[in-house]
């Protein structure tokens, strides 16, 4: 019994001296760990706020025309009446809390008229309604724009401003093809297979020249963005088509020489003998063809068709309404 509590009490002995020394080793750690975080100059945790994220988006659009079947040869003048709707399906990817890339196609229709645009009684405009040309181009259109917010948005796409202007630009690559409806008869009075239809200008050579129906363009212009939601933002903006030909509408330069063009390109180029009052006897063209008044000069070769020193220009008015697919926050590390 006597040695039975003898090696209980020994027992007892050693775990409290164990004890005591692992408190002591234990508040000895306690206060090394204190002096290191009060002097601890690391960076918080959290997330770095970048703003990256992509999204798909559909637009309705309307497409003017400014060149040379404009109400007036002045800078940017249009018909309105002429605003023809387009749509637009896009890709964009966002870059930190300005920057956005948009890739886009788009689809719409310009169209002209002298009859319907030039003003009746201006000395300005009478040669336009005796010239009497029209012409409707469809276009395709694949574009990258580069968008700069101006308010930048350092939140989240979550936590993303409400509403921001913002200006474009890019490049652009489309395709037209200039069509007109075709007369009842040709210069000579012959019937044609083609009357009351649209048919392509391109091909005919109204002007004894070929260009390229694939053209490239500038487009740039401003607008703003508003946040509907968490994932949608409804982007309103304006801007312009700079492009590098003057034949989106069919006409650039001069009459060419009618007796080289087919009857259908003769009655195509030259639309003047359409209108009341005219042809004028004793004013003919080659072969037999009869023209209008000489003091206007049109018709025959080398006379005024277009004005060859602006390119053409469609203005597009976008409303898109876009969905964000995801988002992609950095974490910064501890240091």
């Amino acid at each position: 019994m006597r040695k039975l509590c003898f090696a209980v009490l020994s027992v007892a002995l050693l775990i409290g001296s164990a004890g005591e020394s692992f408190a002591q080793f234990n508040r000895k750690s306690i206060k090394k760990n204190n002096k290191r975080i009060a002097h601890y100059r690391g960076k918080k945790s959290g997330f770095a706020r970048q703003n990256v994220y992509s999204g798909i988006g559909v637009s309705i659009n309307a497409l003017n025309y400014f060149g040379d079947l404009s109400p007036s040869p002045g800078k940017l003048s249009t018909d309105l009446s002429f605003t023809k709707p387009g749509f637009g399906v896009s890709l964009f990817h966002r870059f930190g809390p300005r920057y956005t890339l948009l890739a886009q196609y788009m689809y719409g229709t310009i169209k002209g008229s002298d009859a319907e645009s030039a003003a009746l009684g201006s000395a300005e405009s009478e040669p336009r309604n005796l010239r009497n040309l029209s012409f409707s181009n469809s276009i395709h259109e694949l574009s990258v724009l580069a968008y700069i917010d101006l308010f930048d948005n350092q939140a989240t796409y979550i936590s993303r401003v409400k509403w921001t202007p913002y200006l474009y630009v890019g490049g652009a690559l489309y395709l037209h093809n200039p069509q007109a409806i075709a007369p009842k008869t040709d210069l000579r009075g012959q019937p044609l297979a083609e009357a009351g239809q649209y048919v392509d200008l391109q091909p005919l050579k109204t002007e004894g020249k070929s260009y390229s129906l694939v053209q490239f363009a500038i487009p740039f212009g401003a607008g703003a963005r508003f946040r509907l939601n968490e994932v949608m933002d409804l982007w309103a903006d304006f801007g312009f088509r700079y492009t590098f030909t003057d034949y989106l509408d069919d006409v650039s330069n001069t009459y060419t020489d009618l007796t080289k063009l087919t009857p259908l390109g003769q009655a195509m180029s030259y639309r003047t003998n359409e209108l009341a009052g005219y042809p004028k006897a004793g004013n003919t063209l080659p072969s037999g063809i009869t023209g209008v008044d000489v003091q206007y000069g049109y018709g025959r070769e080398g006379d005024k068709r277009g004005g060859v020193n602006e390119n053409d220009i469609y203005m597009v008015t976008s409303i898109r309404l876009t969905y964000i697919l995801g988002a992609t926050f950095h974490k910064a590390k501890f240091r």
